[in-house]
């Protein structure tokens, strides 16, 4: 997979924006996983275990002002830009794949 740009901006105030680059699209997905579950843990800080499931990971991603991620494409050497929809659709598949169906 190509390297992978995840930009995020939680509020509408533009100090919010953020940014972490990956080297697949799929540790793309992992590191959005683990920014909702470290949201999870500050939400509930007395909780040993944090458990989930993918309608609110959902909401959290619908949640964000904005939140997209830069692909790159090899073959025209540029990123090509995707919305929520998206990284939900590539999550959905990483973690059915990850559940070994």
């Amino acid at each position: 997979m190509a390297h992978s740009i995840l930009l995020m901006q939680p509020t509408r105030k533009a100090e919010s924006r953020t940014y972490a680059d990956y080297e697949t699209v799929v540790e793309c997905m992992e590191g959005l996983c683990k920014v909702f579950e470290e949201h999870l843990k500050r939400l509930n800080p007395t909780s040993s275990q944090i458990t989930y499931d993918i309608s609110q990971l959902y909401e959290f991603i619908e949640s964000f002002t904005d939140l997209s991620v830069l692909v790159f494409q090899k073959a025209t050497n540029t990123y090509s830009p995707y919305g929520k929809g998206w990284i939900k659709e590539r999550i959905y598949a990483m973690l059915r794949k990850q559940a070994g169906q």
